[in-house]
């Protein structure tokens, strides 16, 4: 009981000292609110008022349905050009898209001709070049379909394919956005709180304070451990519920307590980590570059942003180490798919193992930087 009670008073003190941190406090507000409501609002879809312009040389029904066809929310209204404009106004950026559809299209095309509609593409503006390409080939080749239909004979296809797009039925990346910042900043503030902790003390010169308490290097990092966790898991759960629920409508399809336990779990590693990190570096900024060079391949890499199965295979093994992996895995499946704990149990356990050898590493670093400065 004696260290239970030493463990929660280390604890509370961590708090008080947090609390007299106006800085840090602000960090929390900031990435728990703004930034996840910005992440979630300022992600653009993936085509959305894109400027395109028309050469039409057909000036015939068709050529007019196909520059009808392409209007907002996904372009800006066609701007009809001439043929020697195109080029200056891709040039100067005025356009992503340029469409020609040539001297008699249309009578071509009836005619049985293959007539060539020519599409120029500003290849710089990358996200919108690629999914616009295929956004006007579609809307293109769907306005001919229906015109000729009206002409020739109707073949229907002899296989229909029903499509139906699961967790996300609109594809709304704010969705994505929002939950993927959340657990992104779970992983970022218990590490950066849980160092800066241990670096506030030893710069103030509190750590020696402790070294003459009947207090043992195990409880003062389960009190930096459980303290700033309990920060974290209180922010995420706020977060998660005004910010995420409330403000931007995102629904969550598994249950809320299953997540804020495996967060819980998930803190216990980073902390550990962030501990680990602090007994290395001397000072803050030397902590803040170690976390750029831990942080960002591990954010990168986890399969938040970008897919594992993409990754080389290299890639993919050694993120088998890093507990974001095994963390981003069982928050999609719980808050996307509406997981339990019969589906998540293997990143449970990989959790709880990558946590007990980082506990353990962390504490034998704390204990020998301890007995430095006791030497």
């Amino acid at each position: 009981m004696a260290a239970v009670s030493n463990i929660y008073r280390l604890g509370i003190k961590e708090l008080w000292s947090l609390l007299r941190d106006p800085i840090m406090l602000i960090l929390i507000i900031y990435s728990f609110s703004f930034q996840v409501y910005v992440a979630a609002t300022a992600m653009p879809e993936p085509l959305s008022k894109v400027p395109i312009a028309v050469v039409d040389e057909d000036d015939s029904p068709l050529s007019a349905r196909i520059i009808s066809a392409l209007q907002p929310p996904q372009f800006m209204p066609p701007q009809q050009v001439t043929l020697s404009e195109v080029d200056v106004g891709l040039d100067n950026g005025l356009y992503t898209f340029s469409l020609n559809i040539p001297p008699n299209f249309q009578r071509d095309l009836l005619a049985g001709r293959e007539p060539v509609i020519q599409l120029n593409v500003d290849a710089t503006r990358m996200s919108q070049a690629f999914t616009g390409s295929g956004y006007v080939q579609q809307i293109v080749m769907d306005e001919i379909n229906e015109f000729i239909q009206r002409y020739r004979d109707n073949t229907a296809p002899p296989v229909d394919l029903a499509l139906r797009v699961r967790f996300n039925p609109n594809l709304t990346q704010a969705w994505f956005g929002s939950l993927m910042e959340l657990i992104s900043n779970v992983t970022m503030l218990s590490i950066v709180l849980a160092g800066a902790a241990l670096i506030r003390e030893r710069e103030h010169g509190t750590i020696e304070h402790l070294l003459v308490m009947p207090v043992t290097p195990t409880q003062i990092m389960l009190g930096k451990i459980w303290s700033m966790g309990l920060v974290v898991l209180l922010a995420t759960a706020f977060s998660l519920h005004f910010i995420v629920q409330s403000a931007l409508a995102v629904p969550i399809e598994g249950s809320v307590a299953l997540f804020l336990a495996v967060t819980a779990l998930h803190l216990f590693v980073t902390t550990s980590m962030g501990i680990f990190m602090a007994t290395i570096a001397r000072s803050m900024p030397q902590f803040g570059l170690l976390m750029m060079l831990v942080l960002l391949p591990m954010q990168i890499l986890s399969g938040g942003t970008t897919p594992r199965e993409s990754m080389p295979e290299l890639a993919q093994n050694i993120m088998q180490l890093a507990p974001t992996t095994h963390f981003v895995d069982a928050a999609q499946a719980i808050l996307y798919r509406g997981a339990g704990f019969d589906v998540i149990w293997p990143q449970i356990l990989a959790l709880a193992i990558i946590g007990a050898v980082l506990f353990i590493a962390s504490l034998a670093r704390f204990r020998k930087s301890i007995s430095q400065m006791a030497g």
